[in-house]
């Protein structure tokens, strides 16, 4: 995918899974903020609830916490 082509809004389904794609624990502060510089809390969390994107369990759980909401997961146990 050529990232110079995405936009910003139209590819948000795209961006903001794969930029919390590698995040752990340990980097998980500095990668939501880089993405809340240009999402919303609402954009984030609609779009990792829905994506088909391969987002692991344990991100949706770090931002569930951040957000303060139900946890959600993308994966069943």
């Amino acid at each position: 995918m050529d990232a110079s082509r995405l936009s910003l809004q139209k590819d948000k389904a795209i961006i903001i899974p794969r930029a919390l794609f590698a995040t752990t624990q340990a980097t998980f502060e500095k990668d939501i903020q880089r993405v809340e510089e240009l999402y919303t809390k609402k954009d984030i969390l609609d779009i990792l609830k829905n994506t088909k994107e391969r987002i692991s369990n344990e991100v949706c759980t770090l931002v569930a916490k951040r957000y303060k909401v139900k946890p959600f997961l993308r994966y069943s146990l």
